[in-house]
């Protein structure tokens, strides 16, 4: 008897993973809990563990490969799902083998579980929806007709059922069903149709996967800047090029930012402040005991001013909503910092900045970039942010215009630290100065909010005291 291995639901909706490498090979014998493969999502990478103990009859999926969730990833043959892990049950969280590398039994033995084999994962509608999205060449997809997305037990000892099997026409009328029964409501199908987007192949950013009108109008533009393209100038016979998939986590950055930039309309504003009281108070800072072994940087003190000017500028921690049409502001900050993987741009997020200490967000930005370059961000760091920064002056960079990230009202960005000539006390004097930016979106925040909260953050580094005076 053979038994299958499914990809699970990963969380935060999402519905593929691309498989990064494999741990087992055909003959390999597996224990429960032990770590299959890598496996890289929009949002992490992430080790699967097997609920399964047998040996590996078949891997049915390359290295590279993107796989539905709920298509089969793995064979094993003789394979048996523990008694208590059938084919509903659930194996170790996503977020937490994200954050450790090793898989720790719980006090009853067990590992902790993964999203997407408990009780509701396996929701008929749900799984459709999945199966029915169209992939590239490489893509490894779901059974169609809304199977299990849980291991699948041998004929022999699955539970007795009055249902009977679809047959394949029957399953591929319910993954046509599933293919067109897309989310949206009327007024985002007549935009869809009037601007010839096929809702099909709109990715929805909405509640539950809803495709919303923001979703139409970035694929609309997507088209238009397709269509008017000019045509390549001719290639030459022979040329020294290398060509890499685009994939992983680049196609989901890139996917992300088109969308910001067609959906929330940027402004950006720059500002050029002296900081030389900020870059001594760092040097003070990182002599004095209390900052023993931490990484005390500029970064740590432009993100204590922006999370302070955020509670007095609650516009710049907001959300456009579009399928509901409100406007959520958050209570609390959390900032995303944008960090430089080998994988591509990441940008982790810290959860209530404004409760920490100095030294404890030092200590969090510092950990929050060592796992993501090292792979290890957990799935709920990668969520949830309310704003970010990004640091382009650490390449040496005096400003930019940076996207913002989807989802969030604004992002600042710092550029390079130089020693220049500046006014001073009505005199000339060599200073350390530095440019901000900050784009936001001006649907949420108006040009005089923009640059009050831009304003209010520049006065801060130029008298890093004014964090005390401010609370």
């Amino acid at each position: 008897m053979a038994t299958d291995f499914l990809l699970p639901d990963l969380g935060e909706g999402l519905t593929d993973a691309e498989i990064v490498r494999w741990l087992v090979k055909e003959g390999d014998e597996v224990g429960l809990n032990q770590i299959i493969c890598e496996v890289e999502t929009a949002k992490a990478l992430v080790e699967l563990p097997s609920p399964i103990v047998g040996t590996v009859a078949a891997l049915r999926a390359a290295e590279g490969d993107t796989v539905m969730v709920g298509a089969p990833i793995i064979t094993f043959g003789g394979g048996q799902p523990e008694p208590e892990l059938d084919g509903r049950s659930i194996i170790a969280s996503a977020a937490e083998s994200t954050a450790e590398t090793d898989t720790e039994p719980e006090e009853d033995g067990r590992a902790n579980m993964l999203v997407g084999y408990g009780p509701g994962a396996n929701d008929h509608r749900s799984g459709l929806r999945r199966s029915g999205m169209n992939r590239r060449r490489a893509t490894v997809s779901a059974p169609a007709g809304g199977e299990s997305l849980s291991p699948t037990a041998p004929t022999s000892t699955a539970p007795t059922s009055t249902s009977t099997a679809p047959t394949p026409t029957a399953r591929q009328d319910v993954t046509q069903q599933a293919t067109d029964r897309v989310l949206a409501k009327p007024p985002v199908r007549e935009l869809a149709r009037r601007l010839g987007i096929d809702l099909r192949t709109v990715t929805g950013t909405g509640s539950d996967g809803a495709v919303v009108r923001s979703d139409v109008e970035a694929a609309g533009a997507t088209a238009a800047i397709g269509a008017t393209a000019q045509a390549p100038s001719p290639r030459p016979s022979v040329v020294d090029e290398t060509r890499v998939p685009i994939s992983g986590l680049r196609k989901r950055t890139a996917a992300a930012m088109v969308s910001s930039a067609f959906t929330a309309p940027h402004v950006t504003e720059f500002v050029t402040v002296d900081v030389t009281a900020t870059v001594d108070l760092v040097e003070h800072l990182r002599s004095h005991p209390a900052f023993a072994g931490a990484k005390v940087t500029p970064l740590v003190l432009v993100a204590k001013a922006a999370a302070s000017a955020m509670a007095r500028h609650p516009s710049l921690n907001s959300h456009w909503d579009e399928s509901a049409q409100e406007i959520v502001t958050y209570r609390a900050v959390n900032l995303g910092i944008a960090v430089a993987t080998p994988r591509g741009l990441l940008v982790p997020n810290i959860r209530d900045v404004n409760s920490l200490t100095l030294r404890g967000l030092a200590d969090e930005i510092a950990g929050l970039a060592a796992r993501a370059r090292d792979g290890k961000t957990a799935l709920n760091e990668l969520s949830g942010g309310t704003i970010s920064i990004t640091n382009i002056g650490s390449f040496g960079i005096d400003s930019g215009t940076p996207i913002i990230n989807p989802g969030e009202a604004a992002i600042l960005c710092t550029g390079a630290i130089r020693r220049q000539p500046w006014e001073f006390r009505d005199e000339v004097a060599l200073r350390s100065v530095m440019t901000l930016s900050l784009s936001f979106d001006h649907r949420l925040v108006d040009g005089a909010e923009g640059s009050a909260f831009l304003a209010d953050i520049a006065g801060i580094l130029r008298d890093p005291l004014e964090l005390i005076a401010l609370g």
